[in-house]
């Protein structure tokens, strides 16, 4: 159903409710994480394009199981080995009503990887892409280095900009003048750390939402967010934490919605550092060569994690445990890679093996307000590898924080999550475990500076293999290196859980996107 259809039944079901018109409702949404920018290109996070996808469109959507939608192109397809034709959405105006066509794109290919201090770079997405070529103003050629298959999923996660603002700078998003896009919400305001507030766009190309304004309250704290719906405060919030989904869910006046996400939960590593700065032996002293670049110790962590008990009991169900990047079922997934058994003595004998018989003391980092149940789960996982003989201290910080430190590599080991944008393997493989290589898109999220050469020729192997079978077996075998040498270790995967008051019904998504767009009226 689109959202014209949706909107017309959701007015249908209000009417006949005795309820206010939706045309006149405003809704408000507890927001369960920080958001650094609505600068749509500033930082590759989902909690920021989220957001920004209420504002701006991109070419290609991406629907709740993540299949691929027309959005501001109408279709697109390959004409030759290295160029992709778009056919443009026709009398789609940006919010001040100008209209929108190929200039457009061609100034947000040209802004989203070269934004100054982003985090994570939209590179990856946008460096395949040599040139976008304007062939009338409805048409544009996408040129690219050779064939390139993952171009329509790539670019399902560029938000399109007008050309008036190419040259915008990240301010003049955060204060909303540059905030003029396509989407179906117009900028209202923006509180860093409290809210943002968007209204209705009524000449959206794909109708009109039905709700006039939406509040997006920025609610990290997990009871705040709770105690805001029970009270009425907010009509829906999302990461509903664990421990009270089973009593919301007897409240008849809330509605639960669960979906399986792709969101892998990870531990990343310093791999490159001699010494590493949040590593000593047992009396505290730096050890001069990193022992996170053994592979060996690498292994002992993995085994020392007990992922059952953090899928059961730190998640409280809410998790999968997780052996490799992505879920099975999803796009370049491997049945030869399962989550590592707990093995406690063999992970005590591989300390020894590597030459720490005695184990060495850690500091674990991670965030306290980004993922489900994040900063239990790296108590959970200190106090396991203490029992192998390291020795832990936990340090959770707020992810506002926690990312900007992260993305400077300044500690040893930490969690963090990653939801694949478009679905399928390369995403984590390209973002978290190629080589890093600004000039080529990759590694922009390779916060422990992993590299393994093999994986590397793989990886591109797949990128140019147009045959989908031969680009999977590529993808799988890729994936087989790097997580077999534990360039990151895979823990769990989340499931997200989403709750609404009586009178709302929402969509659940697999990329855990909280979607205006998605809530709708209901009996």
């Amino acid at each position: 159903m689109n959202r014209l259809a949706a909107y017309a039944l959701g007015l249908a079901l209000a009417g006949a409710a005795g309820a206010v018109s939706a045309q006149d409702r405003q809704v408000t949404i507890g927001f369960g994480a920080a958001v650094t920018a609505l600068d749509p290109h500033f930082h590759n996070v989902g909690t920021n394009t989220m957001i920004g996808s209420h504002f701006f469109d991109t070419l290609i959507q991406q629907d709740e199981m993540q299949r691929l939608l027309p959005a501001l192109a109408v279709s697109w397809k390959p004409i030759n080995d290295n160029t992709w034709e778009l056919k443009l959405r026709p009398d789609v105006k940006f919010h001040d009503g100008s209209a929108f066509d190929a200039k457009d794109v061609i100034a947000t290919f040209k802004r989203a990887p070269n934004v100054p201090n982003s985090p994570s770079s939209f590179g990856i997405y946008t460096r395949p892409v040599r040139e976008v070529r304007e062939i009338d103003p409805l048409t544009i050629h996408m040129i690219t280095d050779g064939p390139y298959p993952l171009l329509p999923s790539d670019i399902s996660n560029i938000l399109i900009i007008s050309d008036a603002f190419e040259t915008a700078s990240t301010d003049d998003f955060n204060s909303g003048k540059a905030v003029v896009g396509t989407g179906p919400f117009r900028f209202g305001s923006y509180t860093p750390g409290e809210r943002i507030v968007m209204e209705r766009n009524p000449a959206y190309w794909e109708g009109a939402e039905p709700w006039s304004r939406v509040t997006f309250r920025i609610m990290t704290n997990n009871a705040s967010r709770v105690a805001a719906l029970l009270a009425g405060d907010v009509d829906m919030i999302e990461r509903v934490p664990t421990a009270d989904i089973g009593q919301l869910s007897r409240n008849q006046n809330i509605r639960i919605v669960s979906a399986p996400s792709n969101r892998l939960i990870y531990l990343h590593m310093d791999h490159v550092k001699d010494p590493t700065p949040f590593i000593t032996d047992k009396a505290g002293q730096p050890i001069a060569k990193n022992p996170l670049k053994d592979v060996r110790v690498r292994r002992a962590i993995s085994k020392a994690i007990n992922r059952p008990a953090i899928a059961e009991r730190v998640m409280e169900g809410q998790a999968i445990p997780a052996g490799q990047l992505l879920p099975d079922g999803f796009f370049g997934t491997t049945p030869t890679l399962k989550p590592e058994a707990l093995d406690v003595d063999g992970a005590r004998r591989l300390l020894a093996e590597a030459g720490f018989p005695n184990g060495f003391r850690l500091t674990i980092h991670g965030p306290n307000d980004r993922y489900i149940n994040d900063a239990q789960v790296i108590q959970a996982v200190a106090q396991m590898l203490t029992r192998i003989g390291i020795e832990t201290q936990v340090d959770a910080i707020p992810w506002a924080t926690y990312a900007t430190r992260a993305s400077r590599q300044e500690f040893s080991l930490f969690l963090v999550g990653w939801g694949a944008a478009t679905g399928e393997t390369s995403s984590p493989l390209r973002s978290l475990l190629a080589t890093v290589d600004a000039a080529a898109g990759m590694g922009a999220s390779n916060r422990g500076r992993y590299s393994n050469p093999e994986m590397d020729r793989i990886l591109a192997d797949a990128l140019k293999t147009v045959d989908d079978k031969a680009r999977e077996a590529l993808l799988q075998k890729a994936a087989e290196v790097a997580v077999g040498d534990l360039g990151v270790i895979p823990l769990h995967y989340e499931v997200s859980t989403w709750a609404t008051r009586r009178g709302f019904t929402y969509k659940g998504r697999a990329d855990q996107y909280t979607l205006a767009s998605h809530l709708r009226p209901a009996n």
